[in-house]
């Protein structure tokens, strides 16, 4: 076999550490990112031109996974510059500020909602519902917009996401690597996911107030942009365009159209990206409408107007993290696409081969085991995916388990857990983006935000672990 096939591995990771050390000293990590594609296509293809040409089709590949994301925020971000023009959004926000008091109150209150309606139709969805609703409230009782943006990641992306228990795709993915019943991962999963929830935002909390009252968290840390539903402090609403009455009527209207989406997911079954497709539509379709009703004669124009702000919203937010998800895309399906068939025969894609490779030259006992299973899952979800590597971890899982002969269930949840937190939308920068442009906040900002609580729930949920094998 090639020796440079193999040390494509070593290579993607070695840029892998040096991607998050760069981070870690807040410094840009885009060019590294294209010298890694570029350095990998070399020992992959031994082709200049291969290799020039596997950046571009990286970052082809990048945005057609990011699309479906980038379309759906734009459109919400459309629809909310209008909201604020009409002062709609006023209208609608005012019952939910009545409930809404404090920061601690908006924290909780946002990150609960956002867990219940991910646990059903999966965060993306979501995130545009909670952001584009409950985002001006919380910033108007003094919740930074960073705030708002870890709620609903480590609600959302974490908690829900990773116990899945009402659309079940992650345990059944992980429990037929096993060769064990979706129920077992299922019950195993519930008190971890208790733990690392409870932990995790508890922890994410802690950290929050602290830096508030010392002064370290602003309201503006973070900002990149106004976020997909800020307030009047970019735009002032005109009243002349819409008399109260019509106001308040769209304030109903609005709610309950998006209301009668999440019955429509509901009965027809739609999650992920038909799910994400449904509220994008609506969205587009309820600004096309409050347009030609607020702007009369201009109503057409108006509308498009609105359109290209929201596409210029989206793709600012998320041309810098195209190149990033990109490189970190190579260490799954992509690679093959990109760059053809040049892995050694048998690899399951770069990022799957490391998680193996771990759990092959580790010491087998209860302690390791558990251990070892956070680590594969952890280091499966770099790829920004958080499913790619779930079934590796149920395959370990079920060796592991075989080796000290209990915690099949408990191994195969932890991995699952440590998996999508990691990799479904929490700590890895390109798949929290959802949150992150929702709030106008930088997605390295939040990432580095969200590091210290996850990286210690997970260390108090392997621990737990152990005891439940």
């Amino acid at each position: 076999m090639d020796v440079s096939l193999l040390s494509l591995h070593w290579v993607y990771l070695a840029f892998v550490l040096l991607i998050i050390g760069f981070m870690v000293m807040r410094r840009d990590t885009t060019i590294v990112c294209i010298i890694g594609i570029l350095a990998l296509g070399l020992l992959a293809t031994h082709s200049v031109s291969h290799s020039v040409g596997g950046v571009f089709s990286g970052f082809i590949y990048a945005i057609k996974e990011l699309i479906g994301t980038i379309l759906v925020i734009s459109l919400i971000v459309a629809l909310s510059r209008l909201l604020i023009i009409t002062g709609i959004n006023e209208v609608m926000i005012s019952p939910v500020s009545r409930l809404i008091r404090s920061p601690a109150l908006a924290f909780w209150i946002i990150g609960i909602v956002m867990m219940v309606i991910s646990w059903f139709f999966w965060p993306s969805p979501a995130v545009a519902l909670v952001g584009a609703v409950l985002l001006p409230v919380a910033i108007r009782v003094g919740l930074p917009a960073l705030g708002v943006a870890v709620a609903m990641n480590l609600f959302g992306h974490g908690i829900a996401l990773s116990g899945d228990f009402v659309i079940q795709g992650a345990p059944k993915l992980t429990a037929d690597a096993a060769g064990i019943p979706v129920s077992d991962v299922l019950s195993a999963s519930v008190p971890l996911v208790i733990v690392m929830g409870i932990v995790t935002t508890a922890v994410a909390y802690w950290y929050m107030r602290r830096d508030m009252q010392s002064g370290k968290l602003t309201m503006e840390t973070g900002r990149t942009a106004p976020s997909a539903a800020d307030t009047e402090q970019s735009q002032q609403p005109s009243g002349s365009l819409l008399t109260p009455a019509v106001k308040k009527a769209a304030a109903i209207v609005i709610p309950l159209l998006f209301a009668l989406d999440i019955v429509a997911m509901f009965r027809l079954d739609l999650q992920g990206g038909d799910a994400t497709a449904l509220i994008g539509g609506t969205a587009l379709i309820i600004m096309i409408a409050l347009s030609l009703l607020a702007h009369r004669n201009n109503g057409l124009e108006r509308a498009t107007s609105y359109l290209i702000e929201g596409f210029l919203f989206g793709f600012k937010v998320f041309g810098p993290v195209i190149p990033i998800a990109a490189f970190f895309y190579l260490g799954d399906s992509a690679f093959t696409d990109i760059f053809g068939k040049v892995l050694p025969e048998g690899s399951h894609g770069i990022v799957n081969d490391l998680g193996l490779a771990l759990a092959q030259t580790v010491p087998i006992n209860t302690g390791v085991s558990a251990v070892t299973l956070t680590t594969v899952g952890a280091i499966t979800g770099l790829d920004g995916s958080g499913f790619s590597g779930i079934s590796l971890a149920g395959s370990i899982a079920h060796l592991f388990a075989a080796a000290i002969g209990s915690g099949i269930a408990t191994l195969t949840a932890l991995g699952q857990i440590a998996a999508i937190w990691v990799g479904g939308g929490t700590l890895v920068p390109w798949a929290l983006i959802p949150a992150a442009a929702i709030c106008g906040i930088d997605p390295f900002e939040l990432a580095r935000r969200n590091l210290k609580p996850v990286v210690i729930g997970l260390a108090v949920t392997t621990i737990v672990a152990m005891f439940l094998i």
